[in-house]
């Protein structure tokens, strides 16, 4: 169960800084969609998406994301939220990471191809090497546990897009700026993708054994499979092979295994 220590001045100052990150990567989509100010995302991914695209569908998941970090930030900063160690883990990577989500937007919006990549692989890595180093605590929290249902749930489900998605930019930065190596052909290059991407994903959810983490990144595999079945047949089922692994493997990691038990 979560602690009920009191947070210190210096922890409700972090708590704050969680919750005004949280707000920027909110608002910064909306304003920028809403005022209309540089590349939309389809857009900026559209000079190099030859090599790998997804189904413009499956960026809708952004929606539950958002109130899913909303729904963390409001909670971590209520006075009568208790200091648990995983608030207090998580705090200032989850601050980075929402805050490199909102400059994401803003560096795509000023087509800012190689800036976009630095800035979503630092949100992933931020986000997901404190998950994997305390996957121990959070494999020990019950499944009702409030630090797992708004704290566990909404960072992993970031963690599991940006999975998916940080692959995705850069695959097609290299491919605008041409830079793409020609030692494999673009398919090649795009199945290599995803095949890492799912070992990747199927690992970490080894660790965490919650399905808040891969269900997003089968999501983003399934709409890669949707947008290249027609004009890259491989490509489109190694996507929808590896979203297949994603999900069953998630299910029997997370249900076949009790929280606190090793294998």
């Amino acid at each position: 169960m979560s602690s009920i220590l009191r947070p210190t001045p210096a922890q409700r100052t972090r708590r704050l800084v969680v919750l005004a990150a949280a707000v920027f990567a909110i608002v910064v989509p909306l304003v920028q969609n809403l005022a209309g100010l540089g590349l939309t995302q389809a857009e900026f991914a559209a000079d190099g998406n030859s090599t790998l695209r997804v189904a413009g569908y499956a960026f809708s998941i952004w929606g539950l994301i958002y109130l899913g970090l909303l729904a963390y930030a409001v909670r971590q900063v209520l006075p009568q939220t208790g200091e648990s160690p995983l608030i207090n883990r998580m705090g200032w990577p989850s601050a980075v990471a929402f805050f490199g989500i909102g400059m994401w937007i803003v560096v795509a919006a000023l087509n800012l191809k190689a800036a976009s990549v630095i800035v979503i692989f630092a949100s992933l890595i931020a986000l997901l090497a404190p998950l994997v180093a305390y996957s121990g605590s959070i494999r020990a929290l019950s499944r009702t546990d409030r630090d797992r249902l708004l704290l566990v749930w909404p960072l992993a489900a970031l963690a599991g897009w940006l999975t998916v998605a940080a692959p995705l930019n850069l695959i097609t930065t290299l491919t605008a700026f041409e830079a793409l190596p020609t030692a494999l052909s673009p398919s090649a290059w795009a199945i290599l993708a995803i095949i890492v991407t799912t070992g990747v994903a199927l690992a970490v959810t080894a660790s965490l054994r919650t399905l808040a983490y891969p269900l997003p990144t089968a999501w983003g595999l399934l709409g890669a499979f949707v947008a290249e079945q027609t004009d890259k047949p491989a490509v489109a089922f190694t996507a929808l092979a590896g979203a297949i692994v994603l999900l069953v493997g998630g299910v029997l990691l997370a249900f076949r295994l009790k929280p606190g038990v090793e294998r």
